[in-house]
């Protein structure tokens, strides 16, 4: 039996790696190949019985994954963006819930003939939009920066505040089972209590774990150990005292830490976000394997238009009442009334409250899980199938190019840029001197006057329009530097920076670590002294399309004995290729490369006859061999 446990525990893991593996190779969201695992893992092939391996200790587990979720999520949530969206965000998490409550309640009553209570709860509990699913969503669509945060702080927000919806109606309900009758004050009461209780426990712990952080009381070995077990008392405390008041205390929590000046959590928020993606893959793929495909026969094509309702009149409707005096352009509008994908919260809720009404004995509570599937299956599907399409029909995504953050403004930095600017990538050079940042805005390019990783630039300067980081400082420390914070924000594959003097030297020591600089550009030989030194040499940049009658092999034998850099190349798709030191370079046909080389007039002129004369020479043997008489 410990053997079938511990099997079974290593395929759900195994199983949830390769899909958020397909869902990086394919930019869809995971949570559609992790749902449809669930499902053959469990009512298709019986392989994971997640009642059987779990046991009672099934919902803890799901509440408090889900509570770590919602704390990773709200940890990214920061007051100059609430001040750019709040009244937005306000109405949609508050009158718009009600709305879209409302709606979805009378969809579920009528169509797939719920009782008044069930329907109610049903609806409660469809007001959460989703962040796990937004997320990866808004990673490959990429709409503007005011949807990105309007979607964002609606989708974390929304989710406590659903799971208070659903409290309050389940009290609702046990309250009419008990015969005692629907007490209006008592569920205002409970309603102020857990609101009151989260919001306490959540700024509490927050401001107290912060400020741990902050004095330097915990080392920093323990903060991501501290941050789960703060979590995990922030959420069982506050539900001990106000029943189902967890997930706000942790999202109070998680804003509140986010917002504290002088607390530095990236390195909390990095271990978090590993974690979100480990329990999301796990709690999808064991609560699908629960579905009862005879419930969902049960409840026929009631289910599909609850789905329509939900997705073409109550989503449209809840966001152009509360957006009726916002800034937001129709187009906008119409963008943020398609993306309402349910998620992980709205699963682990529906199937925790229809547990609780199973064991109630009430009627039809085992159809819930299934319908809310059905609900989480259609807007995900549809939603991310359609997502990306709709704002490049509404113009309403970011431009698809490059994005590359500079480190410098210095005359390297000026002249890369303007090759991947002509190239058609979109760059930002960031620089603390003046003249440097004036030279490069003459050249067109756009700046970042100061330093890119202060807090200031982190709060002003948008980071979902860049790819990759060049380092190309004249200070080979500030590069070393900026790798380290932009590794984060790119990962290590898209942090580059130029070669330091020591790389030259065989001796180790003196040699900053590849783990902390990024991947070095270009050569070893090709530091800042080197590059700039070609530049006032008279080098000039260069543009070359390969083809299969000149691929790379002649282009390298043509220009052996020359001083040339290969600075990128761009493949015959568009994408952007950097050289790197020690790894293999080999660009194909059809692919153009962008050289930093020294014209000369007379040479370039020789060169031009000779690929002329080569071509005649080629064209006359191909008419001798096609001409009749060679034919004949």
């Amino acid at each position: 039996m410990t053997f079938e446990i511990l099997s079974t525990l290593t395929l759900i893991g195994a199983v949830g790696f390769g899909c958020q593996w397909l869902s990086w190779r394919l930019g869809l969201p995971a949570i559609l190949f992790l749902l449809v695992s669930g499902i053959v893992l469990g009512p298709v092939f019986h392989v994971v019985d997640t009642d059987a391996l779990f046991g009672e200790i099934l919902f803890p587990f799901v509440s408090l994954a889900v509570a770590i979720i919602l704390f990773e999520g709200s940890m990214t949530l920061k007051k100059r963006e609430l001040r750019e969206v709040g009244g937005t965000v306000a109405k949609l998490v508050t009158v718009g819930a009600v709305i879209n409550g409302i709606i979805t309640t009378l969809a579920t009553h009528y169509l797939v003939n719920f009782d008044w209570g069930l329907s109610a709860l049903f609806g409660a509990v469809m007001v959460v939009t989703g962040p796990t699913v937004i997320g990866p969503i808004l990673r490959t669509v990429k709409p503007s920066t005011r949807l990105s945060k309007v979607l964002r702080w609606e989708g974390i927000v929304i989710d406590p505040l659903g799971a208070l919806f659903a409290v309050i109606v389940f009290e609702w309900i046990s309250l009419s089972l008990s015969n005692a009758g629907v007490n209006t004050g008592e569920l205002l009461y409970l309603f102020g209590k857990t609101i009151v209780v989260g919001t306490v426990i959540g700024v509490v712990t927050g401001h107290v774990f912060g400020l741990l952080i902050k004095h330097f009381w915990i080392p920093e070995y323990l903060h991501n150990f501290a941050a789960i077990a703060f979590v995990a008392f922030a959420f069982a405390g506050s539900d001990a005292i106000s029943h189902e008041s967890g997930l706000l205390a942790v999202t109070v929590m998680g804003i509140w830490i986010a917002n504290m000046p002088g607390v530095h959590i990236r390195h909390i928020l990095d271990f978090k976000e590993s974690l979100t993606v480990i329990f999301v893959s796990i709690l999808f793929i064991l609560l699908a394997a629960r579905i009862n495909f005879s419930a969902l026969i049960t409840l026929g094509w009631g289910a599909l238009g609850v789905l329509l309702v939900m997705m073409f009149i109550a989503r449209p409707v809840k966001v152009f009442l509360c957006t009726l005096r916002s800034d937001l352009t129709p187009k906008e509008k119409i963008f943020l009334a398609w993306i309402g994908p349910r998620g992980i919260v709205a699963a682990a809720v529906a199937a925790l409250f229809a547990l609780k009404l199973e064991q109630l004995g009430y009627p039809q509570a085992d159809l819930i899980v299934p319908l809310t599937f059905t609900i989480i299956v259609g807007t995900v599907l549809v939603v991310s199938l359609t997502a990306s399409p709709l704002a490049k029909l509404l113009s309403v995504s970011q431009s698809d190019a490059a994005g590359f953050l500079i480190i410098g403004a210095n005359p390297v930095a000026i002249t890369i840029a303007k090759a991947l600017q002509e190239a058609g990538a979109h760059v930002r050079l960031c620089d603390s001197y003046y003249d440097n940042i004036k030279r490069a805005r003459m050249e067109n390019l756009l700046t970042y006057y100061g330093n890119p990783m202060s807090s200031h630039a982190e709060m002003y300067m948008e980071m979902s329009e860049f790819t990759s980081m060049l380092g190309l400082s004249m200070h080979s420390e500030r590069n070393t530097a900026a790798a380290l914070r932009f590794r984060e924000e790119f990962g290590v594959r898209n942090v580059f920076a130029l070669a330091s003097p020591e790389d030259a030297k065989e001796n180790d020591k003196y040699k900053s670590d590849h783990v902390y600089r990024g991947r070095v550009l270009f050569d070893r030989d090709a530091t800042y002294s080197k590059l700039v030194s070609m530049i006032n040499s008279g080098h000039k940049l260069g543009q070359t399309l390969l083809s299969e009658e000149f691929g790379f092999s002649d282009w390298e034998a043509l220009n052996r004995d020359k001083n040339i850099v290969i600075l990128f190349a761009k493949d015959a798709g568009g994408k952007f290729r950097i050289p790197v030191d020690a790894e293999d370079f080999s660009p194909k046909a059809g692919w153009t490369l962008f050289t930093m080389l020294q014209v000369k007039e007379k040479e370039v002129a020789q060169q031009k006859a000779d690929l002329r004369k080569e071509d005649d020479k080629a064209k006359k043997e191909a008419d001798g061999a096609s001409s009749p008489k060679n034919a004949s």
